[in-house]
């Protein structure tokens, strides 16, 4: 604890009276993030780092596993942050990301490892899809490679869980909020997206060519999203990808 204690000490001395006027703004004002953040727990994965936002960016929701229990499940917490989100911030973007050499997901693969943790094991009832689809379609991988295609395609399944939430399922069908699949490689620094285009993740880094309604936008409807309006870059649904663990 006594380097988190320093730190306390050095944002105080050093890094708030830098920043007063920014916080005195934050508080001044009801929050309004730009997006509702779903990600894993783990202490490696820093969202506004590797997304470069500041305070009052985005909406961060996180748990081991970055799982989202289907509407109605046990667990009430994820769907009270979702609802509040959504209903009362009026957030139109979600983003669920997964990473690499994530716990959750080896211990999902490795139901054993967990069996003196009744708490953990219940958890991962609600990325048992997982588990199967992991299980049947991708049979062929081992080591990392499984770990990467069971991290992607838990994002896929995450999101299919985020729909059967009335809030999201309502707003998305009026097309008031667009739903990302991320997936972050702790290593390298790559956040990939979906893309149900391509039927993979891509890397959010590669240049993408506009579409047809990017080049011609007379006439063509909104997304609001310049990131949709770029090849490849398509909002996820929960479609299964071809091939979820490429890079």
């Amino acid at each position: 604890m006594e380097r988190i204690y320093r730190g306390v000490e050095k944002f105080r001395r050093d890094v708030f009276p830098e920043q007063r006027e920014q916080f005195e703004r934050l508080a001044a004002k009801k929050q309004n993030p730009y997006a509702l953040f779903i990600t894993c727990s783990d202490s490696r994965v820093h969202p506004n780092l590797f997304t470069q936002t500041e305070p009052g960016d985005i909406f961060l929701l996180r748990n081991a596993g970055n799982l989202v229990p289907a509407y109605g499940a046990s667990s009430e917490g994820e769907g009270a942050t979702i609802e509040y989100a959504l209903a009362v911030l009026g957030i139109h973007h979600v983003v669920v990301c997964g990473h690499s050499h994530c716990g959750a997901m080896q211990g999902l693969l490795h139901p054993e490892t967990a069996c003196d943790l009744p708490a953990v094991s219940s958890w991962f009832k609600h990325a048992e899809t997982t588990r199967r689809i992991v299980e049947k379609r991708h049979s062929n991988l081992t080591g990392d490679d499984l770990a990467r295609a069971a991290a992607q395609e838990n994002v896929l399944v995450q999101i299919s869980n985020l729909l059967t939430h009335p809030c999201v399922a309502s707003r998305y069908a009026l097309g008031e909020l667009q739903i990302h699949g991320w997936y972050y490689e702790i290593e390298t620094g790559a956040v990939l997206e979906y893309s149900e285009d391509e039927g993979h993740f891509i890397d959010l880094s590669e240049p993408a060519l506009p579409t047809e309604s990017a080049q011609h936008p007379e006439g063509a409807a909104s997304t609001g999203s310049p990131r949709n309006a770029r090849r490849g870059r398509s909002v996820a649904v929960g479609a299964r990808p071809r091939q979820s663990h490429r890079r």
